[in-house]
């Protein structure tokens, strides 16, 4: 059985992992391909019950290790605590379809290389577990492979921040959250943290001073002591830590001033879900559902992963259907407007794209990303094209291009969790199809 330790490794980081190193790596050296590791050619859980060597389990099963997780990323629910992201009662809204073959062979060059790809080769070089593609509001590319159907749901892992941070976006534009407000106004708990001290905007877009380190190979590493207080296990013998999200973020203390520089920390996301929680009076799970996900003419509930308490993981929790993803995505190229109803101020959508201090970035030496910034805890690139992402750990996206007028939703599961591995064949490959149909 792995240690506890371990054990919440499996459960929290790879959820809530994010990291651009600027590496160039197609398909990991000595790895299985996307077509050797697909779920159904390695058989996993198949058979009733699985053979004792197909079976991923809770916590004896290091189920987010490669290839075991190219099927988990579709069973989180199966794994672990969840609380529901509601569609409500209303019928589906029905995307419209002008669906285009020529994609598969749009072509680009690799990130550092020299040889052409095609869009279609991309996707086995990327473990693509779905994508689908808008395009002035119609669907022209949609493909299921590894573990998703059209039916079933996938990890969106740090994407979800960007909806939380979309939340609080929203909150801000209505008036109900003062962005230069200290989060100890707001959340008093708050107060003898790091936290307690920032403003609300310094939250939004990850600009605290924490002491706080995501460093995994370092056993002593804060990420370690924030694993097992978010963990929804029962806690070992002895055990005298913080339980849960928010008792975690009382005790992170600070390191440098708020403001100064861009750091990528889960734990901020977690803090934000408190705030917008505090001032709706309902958790991130709830607001999801009721600003969102019953409002997009969403095919399926959505859900999110809670810690012991039932607090939902603001910042990596969320798994969702890939047609509903594209939706969110829809919504954020039309500011806030889907389906003919204003969901929320236009407003909202022009704040993130004009996205963050573009200084405080540049310090965080993100070589991918040279020139972008972060914004209400979505990535914007400032390139020509004006496009803008929510990303998660394994190949997560949903990259808004408003030049092309387009989406692209990609649901993955890459053997190396950062995305500064897969960057190189994703980002030039998403800019290839943009311009592919910028011409139709």
């Amino acid at each position: 059985m792995l240690s506890y330790r371990k054990s919440s490794l499996v459960t929290l980081c790879w959820l809530s992992l994010f990291g651009w190193s600027g590496d160039i790596v197609a398909q990991p050296e000595g790895m299985l391909s996307a077509e050797e590791s697909d779920p159904g050619m390695m058989g996993w859980m198949v058979g009733s019950p699985p053979p004792a060597d197909k079976l991923i389990m809770q916590p004896e099963s290091d189920f987010f290790s490669f290839p075991k997780l190219r099927w988990t990323v579709c069973h989180i629910r199966e794994l672990m605590p969840t609380k529901q992201v509601g569609k409500g009662i209303m019928p589906a809204i029905p995307f419209r379809y002008a669906l285009d073959d020529n994609i598969d062979e749009v072509s680009f060059i690799p990130l550092g290389g020299t040889t052409p790809m095609t869009w279609e080769q991309s996707l086995s070089a990327n473990y693509t577990d779905g994508v689908l593609i808008l395009h002035k509001g119609k669907v022209v590319y949609e493909k299921y492979l590894g573990c998703l159907g059209e039916a079933g749901k996938h990890a969106a892992m740090s994407m979800t921040k960007s909806v939380t941070g979309l939340l609080a976006e929203i909150l801000v534009v209505e008036g109900k959250l003062d962005e230069t407000a200290r989060v100890s106004s707001i959340v008093p708990e708050l107060e003898g943290s790091a936290f307690g001290s920032a403003t609300v905007r310094q939250v939004m877009d990850m600009t605290t001073g924490l002491n706080y380190s995501e460093d995994y190979s370092n056993p002593k590493a804060d990420i370690w002591v924030y694993s097992q207080a978010a963990s929804p296990l029962p806690k070992p013998k002895g055990y005298v830590g913080p339980n849960g999200y928010f008792e975690y973020l009382q005790t992170v203390k600070q390191q440098g001033d708020h403001g100064e520089a861009f750091g990528y920390r889960t734990i901020n996301s977690d803090a934000l879900g408190w705030i917008i929680a505090r001032v709706e009076g309902k958790d991130v799970a709830a607001l999801t559902s009721e600003r969102i996900w019953q409002k997009i003419g969403a095919e399926q509930d959505g859900y999110m992963t809670v810690d012991a308490k039932g607090v939902p993981f603001a910042g990596g929790g969320l798994s969702a259907g890939l047609r509903d993803l594209g939706r969110l995505g829809q919504l954020m190229l039309d500011e806030g407007k889907l389906n003919g109803k204003r969901l929320f101020p236009k407003q909202v959508v022009r704040n993130i794209r004009a996205g963050g201090d573009k200084g405080a970035f540049a310090k965080a030496g993100y070589a991918t990303l040279a020139g972008g910034s972060y914004r209400s805890m979505w990535w914007v690139f400032h390139n020509d094209h004006g496009a803008f992402a929510a990303r998660g750990v394994h190949g997560q996206t949903i990259y808004v291009d408003p030049t092309a007028d387009m989406v692209i939703v990609r649901l993955a599961s890459y053997p190396v969790a950062k995305n500064a591995k897969i960057d190189p064949t994703s980002l030039p490959a998403y800019q290839a199809v943009a311009e592919y149909l910028l011409q139709k």
